[in-house]
């Protein structure tokens, strides 16, 4: 079990719990890392960006920075999720310096829109070494540190599986990376159900204002229709905040658990357009 919490941070859920992240440089990885780090969590984070990207603004080490603004400890690992010994060694360094692994969260992803005709493989191959082998061999190599831990929680970003064929037709390779994340956690909580270790999965109800998303033709102008990070990372610590032997094997949405907490008014989540007018996310039934 981590260290004990910080009085002033007593009464928050997540306060000396340890949560050991792949990516959450930027975007909603970075966001639940700092809604984390104001309960007083301790974060460690392992993403491959030790310098700046040359488009992309973030690096492990100004997330660690973040964390540390925001009220939490931070442990920045350089490292790829699709090496074995670059995970095996986070999972080490996460244990060595807070004292366990609480939570474990799979927010490393590969996205590519593309159709099968013009999907390459090298991209093909990049979003099933991230999305699928990284989620499951993080989650694999995390387990002996969280059978220690009192309320031990996987939580992976990735959608229910849908199986209405519009989705892998829209984008089958993308698709297929996706829903590997998601059979990740329908057999791992069903595996792991008697040791006590939540398996969840989260997915945004709507589009999701992220560096992927800006980065796409018209980006611009879609985000003007999604929401903050905020409402992603919110719900996060909501799930890792309950019982984990009475939360597992869900593919929940923010939506649903922050409605379930009470929260009913989500306006302020959006970045401009009305609650009508946010553009879905995708992979959700009655989604277009």
């Amino acid at each position: 079990m981590s260290p004990q919490p910080q009085s002033a941070h007593a009464a928050a859920p997540l306060a000396g719990r340890t949560l050991l992240m792949s990516g959450g440089s930027r975007g909603i990885g970075l966001a639940i890392a700092l809604a984390a780090a104001a309960q007083g969590a301790n974060v460690a984070l392992m993403a491959k960006t030790g310098t700046a990207h040359a488009s992309l603004e973030g690096t492990v080490h100004t997330a660690a920075a973040r964390i540390r603004e925001a009220g939490g400890r931070a442990l920045p690992i350089v490292g790829d999720v699709r090496n074995d010994d670059d995970v095996a060694g986070a999972v080490r360094a996460a244990v060595a310096e807070f004292g366990g692994i609480d939570a474990v969260v799979n927010n490393a992803s590969a996205i590519d829109l593309s159709t099968t005709d013009d999907v390459s493989m090298k991209r093909f191959d990049l979003m099933q070494d991230i999305n699928v082998r990284g989620t499951f061999l993080l989650s694999k190599l995390s387990l002996g540190a969280l059978r220690l831990s009192a309320n031990p929680h996987i939580l992976t970003l990735s959608p229910p599986l849908n199986l209405d064929p519009k989705w892998a037709g829209a984008h089958l390779a993308y698709t297929m990376a996706k829903y590997g994340m998601s059979l990740t956690t329908l057999g791992l909580a069903e595996e792991l159900r008697a040791d006590g270790i939540a398996v969840n999965s989260l997915w945004p109800a709507t589009l999701i204002d992220t560096a992927a998303i800006r980065n796409m033709p018209g980006g611009e102008t879609l985000v003007r229709a999604a929401r903050s990070p905020r409402i992603v990372a919110d719900a996060a610590v909501a799930i890792l905040a309950r019982p984990s032997a009475e939360c597992t094997g869900n593919f929940l949405t923010d939506e649903e658990v922050l409605r379930a907490e009470g929260i009913e008014d989500l306006s302020g989540y959006a970045l401009g357009a009305a609650e009508g007018e946010l553009l879905p996310d995708i992979f959700l039934s009655g989604r277009a």
